[in-house]
């Protein structure tokens, strides 16, 4: 067990430690990074401040023909539609090139807003913890050590409320099939267990990108809740396309959880695209 393991991911002075390191890659995903590595500077060009890569493969836990590969694109101004469209046919290019990922997602945004107050503790902690440096100048620089404490929480999750009414609207628009559905179950299990488990994370004292390891640390608090989550986990990483589950989760633990977090961590600051 690695000393981040065995400390809960934090380094010897209680800060949160980065997770991720090329060095951790494994071989059967070091062509996707290093493919993504070639072409991003040819999409973006002098426009391109830095370049990140996170998630499980940067980690060192994704699994062949299941794990999705994840980008974050760092630029000197705000991208534009243009920018986020190349975004999505990077991704295009490499699923249809390498069979051991399953799609992907690229985040795109400005140096100033990735540096500003308002994201110190959301984006900021992404960049600074949970992401690693591909291209360019690491942001993480110019950003402070975290805690696992009440601020980053809310700061990180405290904006499910937002969220709900979207979901419900993604998954009345879904044509109900499996293929259409599964999607919508790995991306929103995902999101309501990292809630769960920030909603803790500053009594557990430690950061975890593990789902089981999330749905533990908050089952520990709320034993009544565990086995949704727990469940929600399950499902984040082996997604079925079932109805009736989207529906729990806007219907019942997701308002839950929306809910006690308010109370508990208050509510996160609102940025401009949620007026």
């Amino acid at each position: 067990m690695s000393d981040a393991a065995s400390s809960r991911g934090l380094d010897a002075q209680g800060h949160i430690a980065r997770e991720g390191s090329l060095a951790r890659v494994t071989h059967e995903f070091r062509p996707v990074v290093e493919a993504a590595r070639e072409r991003i500077p040819g999409l973006f060009g002098a426009r391109l401040h830095s370049a990140y890569v996170n998630g499980s493969i940067p980690r060192g836990t994704a699994r062949v023909g299941r794990s999705d590969v994840d980008l974050l694109i760092a630029l000197h101004e705000e991208p534009t539609e243009a920018d986020r469209a190349a975004g999505r046919a990077l991704i295009r290019a490499l699923d249809e090139r390498f069979p051991q990922i399953d799609g992907g997602g690229t985040l795109l945004f400005g140096r100033a807003r990735l540096l500003s107050d308002l994201e110190r503790h959301d984006l900021g902690f992404f960049v600074a913890c949970l992401c690693t440096p591909l291209l360019g100048e690491d942001l993480a620089r110019h950003l402070p050590r975290y805690r696992p404490d009440g601020l980053l929480a809310r700061e990180t999750n405290g904006d499910l409320a937002l969220f709900l009414p979207r979901w419900r609207e993604r998954i009345a628009s879904a044509d109900g099939s499996e293929a259409a559905l599964r999607p919508l179950v790995r991306f929103m299990s995902r999101h309501l267990v990292r809630t769960a488990f920030t909603l803790v994370m500053p009594r557990w004292n430690g950061w975890t990108s593990d789902l089981h390891e999330m749905a533990e640390a908050f089952g520990a608090y709320y034993p009544t809740r565990a086995e949704q989550v727990r469940a929600a986990a399950r499902l984040g990483y082996e997604p079925r396309g079932d109805h009736a589950v989207l529906s729990s989760y806007v219907d019942d633990v997701g308002p839950w959880l929306a809910d006690e977090y308010a109370r508990v961590h208050g509510v996160k600051a609102p940025r401009p695209e949620d007026a």
